[in-house]
Protein backbone atom coordinates (compact mmCIF):
# COMPACT_ATOMS: atom_id res chain seq x y z
CA UNK A 1 0.00 0.00 0.00
CA UNK A 2 1.10 3.68 -0.55
CA UNK A 3 2.18 6.01 2.19
CA UNK A 4 -0.88 8.32 0.75
CA UNK A 5 -3.64 5.77 1.23
CA UNK A 6 -2.75 4.70 5.16
CA UNK A 7 -2.90 8.72 5.20
CA UNK A 8 -6.12 9.03 3.81
CA UNK A 9 -7.21 6.21 5.98
CA UNK A 10 -6.00 7.19 8.89
CA UNK A 11 -7.63 10.39 8.96
CA UNK A 12 -11.18 8.79 7.82
CA UNK A 13 -10.93 6.75 10.84
CA UNK A 14 -9.84 9.78 13.05
CA UNK A 15 -12.72 12.00 11.39
CA UNK A 16 -15.57 11.08 13.16
CA UNK A 17 -13.86 10.68 17.33
CA UNK A 18 -12.61 14.23 15.98
CA UNK A 19 -15.83 15.79 15.30
CA UNK A 20 -17.57 13.95 18.56
CA UNK A 21 -14.84 15.65 20.94
CA UNK A 22 -14.99 19.05 19.14
CA UNK A 23 -18.96 18.68 19.91
CA UNK A 24 -18.27 17.45 23.35
CA UNK A 25 -16.39 20.33 23.82
CA UNK A 26 -18.38 22.64 22.64
CA UNK A 27 -21.59 21.73 24.68
CA UNK A 28 -18.64 21.41 27.66
CA UNK A 29 -17.73 24.96 26.95
CA UNK A 30 -21.10 26.55 27.11
CA UNK A 31 -22.68 24.61 29.75
CA UNK A 32 -20.19 26.28 32.28
CA UNK A 33 -19.30 29.88 30.23
CA UNK A 34 -21.99 30.07 28.18
CA UNK A 35 -25.21 32.80 28.32
CA UNK A 36 -27.01 29.86 30.30
CA UNK A 37 -24.26 28.22 31.98
CA UNK A 38 -23.04 27.06 35.21
CA UNK A 39 -21.10 31.21 35.94
CA UNK A 40 -23.92 32.86 34.44
CA UNK A 41 -26.42 31.10 37.42
CA UNK A 42 -25.87 33.77 39.76
CA UNK A 43 -26.20 36.52 37.69
CA UNK A 44 -29.72 35.11 36.83
CA UNK A 45 -30.10 34.43 40.49
CA UNK A 46 -29.24 38.14 41.16
CA UNK A 47 -31.21 39.51 38.24
CA UNK A 48 -34.47 37.37 39.44
CA UNK A 49 -34.26 38.86 42.67
CA UNK A 50 -34.31 42.48 41.20
CA UNK A 51 -37.17 41.90 39.45
CA UNK A 52 -38.92 40.17 42.15
CA UNK A 53 -38.14 43.20 44.09
CA UNK A 54 -39.36 45.58 41.44
CA UNK A 55 -42.66 43.28 41.31
CA UNK A 56 -43.10 43.41 44.67
CA UNK A 57 -42.99 47.83 44.70
CA UNK A 58 -45.58 47.55 41.83
CA UNK A 59 -47.52 45.31 43.41
CA UNK A 60 -47.77 47.76 46.41
CA UNK A 61 -48.23 51.12 44.74
CA UNK A 62 -51.08 49.04 42.99
CA UNK A 63 -52.85 48.64 45.59
CA UNK A 64 -52.04 52.12 47.53
CA UNK A 65 -53.72 53.55 43.87
CA UNK A 66 -56.68 51.26 44.32
CA UNK A 67 -57.32 52.16 48.11
CA UNK A 68 -57.12 55.62 46.93
CA UNK A 69 -59.76 55.25 44.46
CA UNK A 70 -61.89 52.91 46.33
CA UNK A 71 -62.43 56.74 48.50
CA UNK A 72 -63.18 58.22 45.83
CA UNK A 73 -66.31 55.65 44.61
CA UNK A 74 -67.98 56.38 48.59
CA UNK A 75 -70.10 59.14 49.06
CA UNK A 76 -69.00 62.32 49.37
CA UNK A 77 -70.29 65.17 51.43
CA UNK A 78 -70.84 67.79 48.90
CA UNK A 79 -70.33 70.70 51.96
CA UNK A 80 -67.18 68.75 53.14
CA UNK A 81 -65.51 68.28 50.09
CA UNK A 82 -65.99 72.19 49.50
CA UNK A 83 -64.87 72.93 53.23
CA UNK A 84 -61.78 71.02 52.65
CA UNK A 85 -60.91 72.22 49.05
CA UNK A 86 -61.19 75.63 50.46
CA UNK A 87 -58.95 74.76 53.40
CA UNK A 88 -56.69 73.31 51.03
CA UNK A 89 -56.59 76.33 48.11
CA UNK A 90 -56.25 78.82 51.11
CA UNK A 91 -59.27 80.82 49.26
CA UNK A 92 -63.09 81.87 50.93
CA UNK A 93 -66.40 82.72 49.30
CA UNK A 94 -67.29 86.27 49.83
CA UNK A 95 -70.31 84.61 51.66
CA UNK A 96 -68.19 83.05 54.24
CA UNK A 97 -67.97 84.61 58.14
CA UNK A 98 -64.48 84.68 58.77
CA UNK A 99 -63.02 84.70 62.57
CA UNK A 100 -59.50 85.52 63.18
CA UNK A 101 -57.75 83.72 66.00
CA UNK A 102 -55.05 84.92 67.86
CA UNK A 103 -51.56 83.67 66.67
CA UNK A 104 -50.88 81.30 69.88
CA UNK A 105 -54.95 80.03 69.74
CA UNK A 106 -55.04 78.73 65.54
CA UNK A 107 -57.42 75.86 64.88
CA UNK A 108 -55.12 73.94 62.70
Amino acid sequence: MSLGRIVRRKVRAAAAPAVFLALVGYFLWSATQGDRGLQASPLRQEELAAALAEQARAEAEVAMWERRIAGLRTRIDTDALDERARAMLNLSDPRDVIVPYDKGRRLF
